[in-house]
C-alpha cells in the first residue's frame, strides 16, 4: 500500500445551509481539514457561502437539492409536483415516496436541476466542477437519467456515486438508517450504467456514510480509509494513484430560526454531531495519518 498514491477529496456538504454552518466549514478548510465544498444553492446563507469561498479560494461544486426546503426555479416555487401540500419539498424520505407513486413530473425536476445550476453559476461566477445530490437524490429511478442529462449539459464532469466498501460491516449504525443507507446503495449500483453512458466520472472510492456525525472518529475515518484501500478491485490497485471522496458535515450547530432551505434548520443541524465532526476533523493525529499513507488532499478539478 505503501506505493499507492492516494488523493482524499474531503468534502464539506450544505455549504450555505445557515451562518454557522458557513463558519464552521471555512474554519475545517483554514485548518486544512477539508479540501472542497458541496453548495445548497437554496440555503438560506448560499449567496454567502459563495462569497466566503471566493474569499478563500474555496474548491466548491454544487449539492442538488430536491428534498429539503424551497425550489430556486421561480416558475416551480407556486405550483409543482415537487411540492407538498404545505409548498415545500417533500422531504428525504417523502421525495422517495412520492417518487414510487408516480407524483413528480421529471420535467419539473429537469427544469429545477437546470435553475440550482445557473443559480450556482450566479452566485459564484462559474459553473460547478462537480455536482452531487443532498440527501442522495440523484441516484434514486428517473431522478438519476435526468442528473445526468443536466450534467452533461453543462459539461460537468464529476458527481458523487455513494457505494461505501466496508458498509455492511458497520454494527454500530441503527436498523432503520441502516435501511436506507441499503436503499441509497442500490440506487447507486443501478445508477452506474446511467451516469457512465453520460460521460459522468466520480471518485474510485466512496466513504461518508458510515463516518457521520456520532460515527466520527479519526478511527473510523483511518479504517474506512484503509479496508476501502484493500478492498480495492485489482485493476485499480495497480494504478498508482486512487481517488476517495470523503463526505463530511462539519459546522457549528445552527440556532433557529437561522438556517436550513425555507423551513428552519433541521435536527442534525442543530445537534452537537456538527460540531462532532468540526473537531475530529481538525485533529493534527488525522492529519498526521494522511501523511503517512501517502494521502493527499484535493478537490476534483485537482483530479
Amino acid at each position: 500500500l505503501t506505493m499507492l498514491q492516494v488523493k482524499l477529496i474531503v468534502t464539506g456538504d450544505d455549504f450555505g445551509y445557515c451562518p454557522r454552518r458557513n463558519q464552521g466549514i471555512v474554519d475545517c478548510f483554514l485548518a486544512g481539514a477539508i479540501s472542497n465544498v458541496s453548495l445548497l444553492v437554496n440555503g438560506s446563507a448560499a449567496a454567502d457561502a459563495a462569497k466566503l469561498a471566493r474569499r478563500y479560494n474555496i474548491p466548491i461544486g454544487l449539492h442538488a437539492n430536491l428534498s429539503e426546503g424551497s425550489p430556486v426555479c421561480e416558475v416551480l416555487k407556486t405550483n409543482s409536483s415537487l411540492l407538498n401540500q404545505d409548498g415545500f419539498f417533500y422531504g428525504k424520505m417523502g421525495f422517495r415516496t412520492a417518487l414510487s407513486k408516480g407524483l413528480l413530473n421529471m420535467s419539473e425536476v429537469k427544469q429545477e436541476l437546470k435553475a440550482q445550476v445557473e443559480l450556482f453559476r450566479e452566485l459564484t461566477g462559474h459553473l460547478p466542477p462537480h455536482m452531487d445530490g443532498h440527501q442522495h437524490v440523484h441516484v434514486l429511478p428517473e431522478v438519476r437519467h435526468v442528473f445526468a442529462e443536466v450534467l452533461e449539459e453543462y459539461g460537468i464532469k464529476y458527481t458523487r456515486l455513494p457505494v461505501e466498501p466496508g458498509l455492511h460491516n458497520c454494527d454500530w449504525i441503527p436498523p432503520s438508517l441502516m435501511d436506507f443507507y441499503l436503499g441509497v446503495e442500490e440506487d447507486s449500483f443501478n445508477t452506474v450504467d446511467v451516469f457512465t453512458k453520460h460521460g459522468i466520472r466520480w471518485a474510485d472510492i466512496y466513504i461518508g456514510l458510515s463516518t457521520m456525525g456520532r460515527n466520527m472518529s479519526v478511527s473510523s475515518i483511518r479504517s474506512a480509509i484503509d479496508s476501502a484501500i484493500l478492498q480495492l478491485p485489482a485493476r485499480a490497485a495497480h494504478s498508482s494513484t486512487v481517488t476517495i471522496e470523503l463526505m463530511v458535515h462539519p459546522g457549528y450547530p445552527s440556532v433557529p430560526p437561522a438556517g436550513g432551505c425555507g423551513e428552519g434548520p433541521d435536527d442534525f443541524s442543530q445537534s452537537w454531531e456538527r460540531l462532532h465532526e468540526l473537531q475530529t476533523l481538525i485533529k493534527p493525529e488525522l492529519q498526521s495519518h494522511y501523511k503517512s499513507r501517502n494521502i493527499q488532499l484535493c478537490s476534483f478539478k485537482d483530479l
